[in-house]
């Protein structure tokens, strides 16, 4: 509700922060050099050891971070189900602290509950900060910062655009840097990728539409 009112004037009308996208959120940064931004909030989920973004989802509404959680494991979830492979420990800063109640199925580990997490688990918690500087390529390498797709749909698949690029450059070098046998297995696991982005966006469309989509029940082989 508190949010809700944020977003309205005086005499309870929306807020509007640009006339060509109406979606637009204020969004509070907390730096001195940039205390706001106007856009729309995008999570970003990635593999522990090796940076893969296994899920890029944006939110609409300026919702709480930790209110995110669930919806961005979900997303991964589905993009990873045919690698047989499901989160079972997230990774996450104290903007994720008290919501362990909505992911019951995956640890949630955070800076807040230090004190009971062991060595191993300490040293894990620090691979949590390689999430700043591969959000900072998606912005400057992959057009992150600016969309150019209109509504909030476009906003949803530009976030997954350009996960999709950084990925695929992150082939690219594995590709450079263990020679040509890893090409082939690495061709494949971007023709799977590809078809769980077309799973998805198609899932995405039945949700939004809540119609049957003709392209998932092909995806699903029916």
């Amino acid at each position: 509700m508190a949010q809700t009112a944020q977003r309205k004037t005086a005499e309870g009308t929306p807020k509007l922060y640009a006339w060509h996208a109406p979606e637009v959120e204020c969004i509070n940064k907390g730096k001195a050099r940039c205390p706001y931004e106007f856009g729309v909030k995008v999570g970003i989920a990635s593999t522990l050891k090796h940076g893969l973004i296994v899920g890029a989802r944006a939110f609409h509404g300026n919702p709480y971070d930790g209110h995110t959680l669930q919806a961005q494991l979900e997303q991964a979830t589905i993009l990873m189900q045919d690698t047989g492979v499901k989160p079972s420990t997230a990774y996450a800063d104290l903007g994720y602290c008290g919501v362990q109640a909505d992911v019951p199925d995956v640890r949630l580990v955070h800076r807040g509950k230090i004190k009971r997490l062991t060595r191993q688990e300490r040293k894990l918690l620090k691979r949590r900060q390689a999430i700043e500087p591969l959000i900072g390529h998606l912005k400057a390498d992959h057009r992150m910062d600016r969309c150019h797709l209109k509504g909030e749909q476009g906003d949803r698949l530009h976030a997954v655009l350009c996960a999709a690029g950084y990925n695929i450059r992150w082939l690219l070098r594995m590709i450079a840097k263990k020679g040509v046998p890893f090409l082939k297995q690495a061709f494949l696991r971007l023709v799977a990728a590809v078809r769980l982005l077309a799973r998805w966006l198609a899932w995405q469309h039945q949700t939004v539409t809540g119609g049957v989509h003709a392209a998932w029940l092909r995806l699903r082989g029916a």
